[in-house]
C-alpha cells in the first residue's frame, strides 16, 4: 500500500481463539517419569476436551522467578471450567502424579 498503511494477516489453526488455554511449564527431575507421562497425557487431556497445541523441549525463557522450565507446552480446553475438571479428576491422578514425580510444573490458565 502506497499510504504507508500495512495489513497483517493471520492464520489461525482450527478454533484457537474460541478456546481456554493452559500454559505449562515443567523442570525435568526424572526423564524416566516424565517420559511415561508423556504417553499418558493426550488421552487424560483428551478426558475434558483438552489437547496439546504445541509444545517446545527447550524453551527461550526470557524470565524465571526459579528454576527455568526444560519443557513448556501450551494445552487448549474447551473453558476453564474444562481445565479445572482435567487437573482435579480423581480418575487422572495416577497420571498427574507421574508429571509432579517426573519435573515441578507450574499449570496456568489464561481465559479468553
Amino acid at each position: 500500500m502506497t499510504d504507508g498503511s500495512y495489513v497483517v494477516r493471520v492464520a489461525i489453526k482450527g478454533d484457537f481463539l474460541m478456546t481456554t488455554h493452559a500454559l505449562a511449564m515443567i523442570t525435568i527431575t526424572d526423564r524416566e517419569l516424565l517420559g511415561a507421562y508423556r504417553e499418558k497425557a493426550p488421552a487424560a487431556l483428551a478426558r475434558h476436551g483438552g489437547a496439546l497445541v504445541t509444545v517446545d523441549p527447550e524453551p527461550i525463557v526470557l524470565e524465571a522467578a526459579g528454576d527455568a522450565p526444560n519443557i513448556a507446552a501450551l494445552l487448549s480446553f474447551p473453558d476453564a471450567d474444562a481445565a479445572k475438571a482435567w487437573i482435579n479428576d480423581p480418575d487422572l491422578a495416577d497420571v498427574h502424579a507421574l508429571r509432579n514425580e517426573g519435573g515441578r510444573s507450574t499449570i496456568v490458565v489464561i481465559p479468553n
